[in-house]
């Protein structure tokens, strides 16, 4: 372990030396706003840091900040094992080497900083007892929603209450499709294109439109806001690509926006506190009230609206991506970091429990249904009582004529995903259906 901090504790300021993994857009950020907020920084806390080791895959590539010479390498190893180093920030991104790497940093004593959601959602509770065991941080405000606090609060904030849900737009590529659908009428396919443009999605955008990279963020907010470990193979996940200006504008009629959402529920058996709850975790479109705070999270921006015991409703709202914002928030842990390093303390997440996990089976919900059918008498009795058949109880119908072809719209009452999924089987199998075109969810008012 780095001598300097221990070495200087008793005195007015202490140097902290970072080693840096990755100099992306993050990185290159988190070095800009640490030579900007020094002086403050140690003016706050007796903390002054200093980005001294940073691994990069491309020594000879232009960055966008000034480097003290000779401290970038190729060898991630060397910076975490350099015992000039004192807490190290991880933003290489995947699963290895950067697991390996962070299991090596805490082992031998020293924190760490992570933006690193799918590592987290998939191998985080390997990582969070090794930090423990070891006595030191793993910190990864950064892994969800950007420049918003939010596992901080959930971590300690909120650890006096039992969180019954988490709904969070959590994807800003999908966000800002979205928003670009319901305000312009564009299409799916050239509100991505613009996406793709600004640089907000990338060239093979399936882990945003197709929700895994919400679902990563989903099963960490689970585990943080349930005290028990939800890994990304827990999470359900469907994607926006389905999505038309069709139900938009049906959406906007009915008074609803459609968002992505990242959906954490847990389902406690006991009245007074404690055990392991039953937990659904899901990423899927959603038409949102038009009231509700949610709906009005526009462009690549992020929310995560939590619902609680003690504390009722609660709305974090923010930056959700970029290299500026991120970097923020990984500025805010590394000070956490150090500051409890020298105070020779860490902020153990404890043991967690495997969850519980609920399938998405046995989920509720109210649905939007989108039909459509031949244009002939008898259509719509037929129709209908396939809903009966399975029990799904219909709140409002709508039907426009499109030729020989009619559009039947309906919205269910509070339903099971079982029931749902059973009558679309039957209503696919119908002569009188020739598609179904759209199936929403719809967060109830």
């Amino acid at each position: 372990m780095a001598g300097s901090v221990a070495d200087v504790a008793g005195t007015s300021s202490s140097v902290v030396r970072i080693g840096l993994l990755g100099c992306g857009n993050v990185g290159a950020a988190l070095i800009g706003l640490i030579a900007e907020q020094a002086d403050a920084v140690e003016l706050r806390t007796g903390l002054r840091l200093e980005v001294t080791r940073v691994a990069v895959r491309n020594l000879a590539k232009a960055r966008p900040v000034e480097l003290p010479e000779g401290c970038l390498t190729h060898d991630a190893g060397g910076v975490v094992d350099d015992p000039e180093v004192d807490v190290v920030v991880e933003l290489i991104g995947g699963i290895e080497p950067a697991r390996s790497l962070i299991l090596d940093a805490v082992k031998s004593g020293k924190p760490v900083v992570t933006a690193n959601k799918e590592l987290l959602a998939n191998v985080g509770e390997e990582l969070f007892a090794a930090a423990d065991a070891a006595g030191v941080d793993l910190l990864f405000e950064a892994s969800v929603g950007g420049a918003i606090p939010v596992i901080r609060p959930l971590r300690e904030s909120l650890a006096g209450t039992r969180v019954r849900r988490v709904t969070g737009i959590v994807n800003g590529t999908t966000n800002y499709i979205l928003t670009r659908m319901s305000e312009e009428g564009a299409t799916y396919g050239e509100a991505l294109a613009e996406a793709q443009g600004l640089g907000y999605a990338e060239r093979d955008p399936t882990a945003d439109v197709d929700g895994y990279d919400a679902g990563a963020k989903a099963a960490i907010l689970a585990t943080i806001a349930f005290g028990a470990s939800v890994v990304a193979g827990d999470v359900y996940h469907e994607g926006i690509s389905a999505v038309t200006p069709a139900d938009i504008g049906f959406a906007h009629r009915l008074g609803y926006e459609i968002k992505l959402l990242a959906v954490a529920e847990a389902h406690y058996d006991d009245a007074g506190g404690g055990g392991v709850p039953e937990v659904a975790v899901r990423v899927h479109p959603a038409m949102v009230p038009a009231d509700h705070p949610l709906a009005s999270v526009r462009g690549s921006f992020n929310a995560v609206f939590i619902e609680g015991e003690a504390v009722g409703e609660l709305m974090l709202y923010g930056r959700g991506a970029g290299g500026r914002p991120t970097a923020s928030a990984v500025l805010g842990d590394v000070v956490d970091a150090a500051g409890n390093l020298r105070r020779g303390t860490h902020a153990p997440l404890g043991l967690l429990p495997r969850a519980v996990i609920r399938p998405i089976d046995e989920m509720r919900s109210e649905y939007y249904l989108h039909l459509e059918v031949v244009d002939r008498p008898g259509v719509l009795h037929a129709v209908s009582g396939v809903f009966a058949e399975h029990g799904v109880s219909i709140r409002s119908m709508e039907q426009e004529g499109l030729g020989d072809e009619a559009r039947l719209i309906f919205i269910t009452h509070d339903a099971a995903e079982s029931a749902v999924q059973a009558t679309l089987a039957a209503l696919r199998g119908l002569d009188v259906v020739d598609r179904v075109t759209s199936v929403l969810r719809v967060v109830s008012g």
